[in-house]
């Protein structure tokens, strides 16, 4: 499986994560986010980089539902719960964004 995506093909694995995270670029998360049926908005993408930055500049780190339900809520200055972010990433904004985000598939079970 794999993304075209500007006349390149874009390796990932059976699920449709990026094989390499070195791959990805703004053109990469709009095709995966094409095919995962998920439109784009400011907020989507405040999420899919506070995911990058978490995992790239924080050991790894691949933060939760409640992580990102806290983070959301300080960035935007209003209270984010949960539906808010399965309203933009319908299939778990956690792994869904992450996916989007060019990052590895997580390993941890899920929400809270």
């Amino acid at each position: 499986m794999g993304y075209e995506v500007n006349g390149a093909t874009i390796e990932t694995n059976e699920k449709g994560y990026l094989v390499n995270i070195e791959d990805w670029n703004e053109d990469v998360a709009a095709a995966i986010a094409a095919a995962e049926n998920v439109t784009l908005t400011e907020q989507a993408w405040d999420l899919i980089n506070y995911l990058r930055d978490e995992f790239i500049n924080n050991n790894g780190n691949q933060p939760n539902d409640r992580n990102i339900v806290k983070a959301m809520s300080d960035k935007w200055g209003t209270s984010v719960n949960s539906k808010d972010l399965y309203s933009m990433f319908p299939m778990q904004p956690s792994k869904q964004a992450a996916k989007i985000g060019g990052l590895p598939e997580s390993r941890r079970k899920g929400g809270y």
